[in-house]
């Protein structure tokens, strides 16, 4: 399907924290360090310049919310310092959201941050970024606690905001009850866990949940799916999802992003390439709209949906 007239505004709007006015369909830059499957020791380089010249055109076509990492990093390339050297000085209305806890040696090895050391992690993403403080910044939630407390780190992050490092702050791979613990240091901007079609009702009802609580619910793995970091699995693509994708001249992939952006005003899709006509066509996906008969069709009835949802 062709590009909108807007791009990336075609999806419409969301304020996080009521201030940061970003577009629902931004990018997440996950990929652009490299080629082939996402955060490996072994990883292959990406070309520099592409991967510069990719960031520049999403921003061309209104892709103005940026999700990235200190640790999303191959040999040679750090996403943190293509976005610096493509974007700086920054536009505006560009808004960058990064994460913490997780952290990776110089040699590409996995470690988890102590919450004396989250100042240092919030301090290497400004110097890789350029900049003096941070838009957004998650906590990023170890699936080994996924039952157990944050408050220690999140109560490290809520101290970086109030010394003026942070701007706002968020979660990732998070439960309803890191939320509620989080919330009781600070406010909350977003939750950015693992979601898309198929998804657990569990889940859903988190999504929702964000909702009324004015809270942004960002989907990553939106596309990928069971996939991953590795991406949609080849010759996996649901049949319910190819024939609306045929009814629409689209792709599946831009199918499962419409079908993300449409489970309400609050979810902003992040979707992550290095490729540039992959690129063009995520952005094209904020002006497809499903009718309430597709998103029947792939699982979420209309009444379902909760009110002021993309239709």
């Amino acid at each position: 399907m062709a590009l909108g007239t807007n791009g990336a505004a075609e999806a419409g709007s969301w304020k996080l924290g009521g201030e940061l006015l970003v577009n629902r369909l931004g990018y997440g830059a996950m990929r652009l360090p490299q080629t082939g499957a996402a955060l490996t020791v072994d990883a292959v380089p990406g070309d520099r310049d592409q991967a510069i010249g990719l960031l520049r055109r999403a921003v061309e076509l209104g892709v103005n919310h940026l999700d990235t990492a200190a640790f999303y990093f191959s040999p040679l390339r750090s996403a943190n310092e293509l976005i610096n050297r493509a974007l700086a000085p920054y536009p505006d209305d560009l808004v960058i959201t990064t994460k913490v806890w997780p952290g990776r040696d110089a040699c590409g090895e996995w470690w988890w941050a102590e919450p004396q050391q989250l100042r240092g992690q919030v301090e290497e993403n400004l110097r890789q970024l350029g900049r003096d403080h941070l838009d957004v910044v998650n906590l990023r939630v170890p699936q080994r606690l996924m039952t157990g407390s944050i408050a220690e780190h999140f109560g490290v992050l809520a101290g970086l905001r109030d010394a003026g490092l942070i701007r706002h702050l968020g979660i990732s791979n998070a439960s309803p009850a890191h939320l509620a613990e989080a919330r009781a240091s600070a406010p909350v901007v977003c939750v950015q866990n693992p979601y898309g079609l198929g998804a657990p009702r569990e889940e859903t009802e988190f999504l929702r949940s964000c909702g009324e609580q004015g809270i942004a619910y960002v989907p990553f793995y939106a596309i990928a799916g069971a996939g991953r970091e590795a991406g949609a699995t080849a010759g996996a693509e649901d049949a319910r999802v190819t024939a609306v994708a045929r009814a629409h001249d689209a792709s599946p992939a831009q199918v499962r992003l419409a079908w993300t952006l449409q489970q309400g005003p609050h979810v902003l899709a992040i979707p992550g390439t290095s490729d540039p006509a992959h690129l063009a066509a995520n952005v094209a996906a904020a002006a497809l709209r499903l009718t309430d008969e597709e998103m029947a069709l792939l699982g979420t009835p209309a009444g379902d949906r909760p009110a002021g949802s993309t239709t």
